[in-house]
């Protein structure tokens, strides 16, 4: 599909370019879009972050040099108004209401487009703060050309939390699974817990913050730990690294628990990992589980809300476990763990729903249905 022939460049909005799930899909679809022939801005609120340098060619990086990114509105509709891109696909949801409000501001007729990625949990499970951001939404998500969803999960809580008709929301898939996989995952990884005849290792990813729930990992771990050799590493930054350290300490597992911080190739510990556990109170679409099972890695989920359930088919690719529950997990991961001594050979899941083909095909319909 391509679309050379429309106007003005496709636009891309983020607070700022920290590695999480969001950032790396507008990434990977700046880099999509632009292979098909479309110029693409990739327009940051707040320069730096994790991911500056692994902006791909192709995409024309953008800032707004704002110190906060609610203080980027006015650097937004000027951008709006000086490049007048066909159109602006926002994602996380404080960035979805200063998209939708820079449309209104700078009338250039840019179509907003918006991407939902994770579950809206209910209202009365939110603070003061996040119940004004949930208003801000209902209002600002009504007004956008479009809503993609991450995963049904996602959608059907849009639908419910801020009463928008199904017939607005599109479900499109992230663009996880890619030819670049196979080649990352045989990377070198210099790590003596990845030796052959070591210990298996139990592999967790993501932000070090309350929804992951690394505390019940590793209260699952120790667990685990007491009955057999194992170890666990925990890939990601965040806020939670001090209690996370502690609790280790505390649950006598530290000599057993590595935090190596960010690591721009997660895949080629995905490649050798024994099982991958996802730990999460919510998702919309967790994008690690889905490379983890592109890596052969054996995969154990909560059951929370999210694509979960969606990802492992109802159970039938993985276990899932009440979030929150150690005991729960920690038995799923010695299931994995005896499947994997006893058959070996990693396994291969069915992906394909997560290709690259089908999500950039879907983003650009939303973008510009007129052209796609």
């Amino acid at each position: 599909m391509d679309i050379s022939g429309s106007r003005g460049p496709l636009a891309l909005f983020l607070p700022t370019l920290d590695d999480g799930g969001a950032e790396r899909v507008m990434l990977q679809l700046g880099a999509a879009f632009s292979a098909r022939g479309r110029a693409v801005d990739l327009v940051v609120a707040i320069p730096g972050g994790p991911l500056d340098s692994q902006v791909p060619p192709g995409p024309r990086l953008v800032s707004l040099d704002a110190g906060r990114t609610v203080a980027a509105l006015p650097a937004l509709v000027r951008y709006l108004r000086r490049a007048r891109p066909a159109a602006l696909l926002a994602t996380l949801e404080h960035a979805n209401v200063l998209a939708v409000a820079a449309g209104a501001i700078a009338r250039t007729g840019t179509r907003v487009v918006l991407r939902e990625a994770n579950v809206l949990l209910p209202a009365g499970e939110l603070d003061r703060r996040a119940r004004l951001l949930r208003r801000l939404m209902r209002a600002a998500y009504r007004r956008a050309g479009a809503i993609v969803a991450v995963s049904a999960s996602v959608a059907d809580s849009l639908a419910r939390e801020l009463d928008i008709a199904p017939g607005r929301l599109r479900t499109i898939y992230n663009p996880v699974v890619t030819p670049a996989i196979a080649e990352k995952a045989a990377a070198a990884l210099d790590d003596p817990w990845f030796a052959p005849g070591a210990p298996p290792v139990i592999l967790g990813v993501g932000r070090l913050v309350p929804q992951k729930d690394f505390p019940t990992l590793l209260r699952a771990f120790a667990r685990v730990r007491a009955r057999r050799p194992a170890r666990l590493v925990i890939l990601g930054e965040g806020a939670d690294r001090p209690a996370l350290e502690a609790l280790a300490r505390e649950l006598g597992v530290a000599d057993d628990v590595k935090l190596p911080g960010y690591d721009h190739n997660p895949f080629r510990y995905f490649a050798r990992a024994a099982v991958f556990a996802l730990s999460s109170t919510y998702e919309g679409l967790p994008g690690a589980l889905i490379q983890a099972m592109a890596c052969g890695c054996r995969a154990i989920s909560t059951d929370c809300p999210g694509g979960s359930r969606e990802i492992l088919q109802d159970g039938a690719l993985g276990p899932l476990v009440p979030p929150g529950d150690p005991e729960a997990l920690a038995a799923g991961i010695d299931r994995l763990l005896e499947e994997a001594q006893s058959a070996p050979a990693r396994p291969r899941y069915p992906l394909d729903r997560f290709s690259e083909t089908g999500a950039v095909d879907g983003y650009l319909e939303a973008l510009e249905p007129a052209t796609a």
